[in-house]
């Protein structure tokens, strides 16, 4: 069966949900192998294998750290040429785009960005994208070399199937350009303690009906009762009520989670853009005519102030 290379998304090697996704999806369209840059992968190798890796290819080198994304780009270069794989297969996300998109190039391949779902295909993998704004899906295959896809986040549930993950070096050699950019510092982000906003089953997000930075509370509240990430409208993020990091939208962030709550906003296009492929969308709006309403699985007309705290209560009441 043919081989297909997973890029392993990790924070100091551990293994980000996406990756899981990704391995269950890469296994319709062939054996997953999975692609691990940097240190743990042999503390990785279990929890791959355990999703379908057949082996994961590791390689350590402060390159991976010190410089741009140019060397990893290298290592998933070397590893497509020593496999001949079926499709690539990298996390859509800021850093994994960026990777596809060069590491394409490098092949003389096409690229698919923010799929979310694949399928055998008698010439190749077929990815469905939802494109101008959800409005529609898509079905498209790579018709020149070896398919580079990026695939959405919550675009499928992990699915455990063992298999071997035996651990094999993988050897690199970076050229001369991918270190021309060298990192020199790093400042972390203040941590929150909730999840990554691409990456959350659940969304709540705030709109300019919020009415101020002090009123997102709100918003957290809920989310924390819920173990969810805390989104934003671009008119909140504008009027600085919260940070651009957590905008949701065609110029901030895209998201696909099981349960979005979007409470104060409008429902303007740029926003559904970035939301409008959730599972479950339920709306909190004083304003009947709202166009959130049309997207929505589940609306409440009220004020937010009354409706999100009651709704916070109760979940904390049932949970407890």
């Amino acid at each position: 069966m043919a081989e297909v290379l997973v890029y392993v998304d990790h924070a100091d090697g551990a293994v980000r949900k996406p990756t899981l996704e990704l391995l269950t999806l890469a296994r319709r369209i062939g054996e997953p192998v999975a692609v691990h840059l940097g240190a743990g992968a042999e503390n990785a190798a279990q929890l791959l294998g355990e999703h379908g890796a057949v082996k994961v290819l590791g390689a350590d080198a402060p390159e991976f750290t010190d410089y741009l994304v140019a060397p990893k780009v290298d290592a998933l270069e070397a590893a497509a040429r020593a496999v001949s794989p079926v499709a690539v297969l990298v996390p859509s996300s800021a850093e994994g785009k960026e990777i596809a998109a060069r590491l394409a190039v490098r092949l003389g391949s096409g690229l698919i960005t923010d799929a979310v779902d694949l399928e055998p295909g008698d010439d190749g993998p077929v990815a469905t994208q939802s494109v101008f704004a959800a409005a529609y899906n898509t079905k498209s295959r790579v018709t020149r070399g070896v398919p580079v896809i990026t695939v959405k986040p919550n675009s499928a549930a992990p699915e455990a199937a063992p298999a071997a993950g035996a651990v094999e070096e993988l050897s690199v050699a970076f050229g001369e350009k991918s270190t021309g950019t060298k990192v020199v510092s790093r400042t972390p982000r203040e941590s929150t303690g909730r999840p990554e906003l691409t990456e959350a089953a659940i969304v709540v997000s705030g709109g300019r009906g919020v009415g101020g930075a002090e009123n997102f509370a709100l918003m957290e509240g809920l989310a924390d009762t819920l173990g969810a990430a805390v989104g934003a409208s671009r008119a909140a993020v504008d009027a600085g009520w919260y940070p651009h990091s957590s905008q949701v939208g065609q110029t901030g962030k895209s998201v696909s989670p099981q349960l979005y709550i979007a409470a104060g906003i409008s429902g303007a296009i740029q926003h559904r853009a970035g939301m409008q492929t959730s599972k479950t969308i339920v709306a909190v709006n004083k304003d009947s005519e709202a166009p959130i309403f049309d997207l929505v699985d589940y609306g409440v007309v009220g004020d937010l102030f009354e409706v999100i705290p009651a709704l916070t209560e109760e979940i904390k009441a049932r949970k407890g």
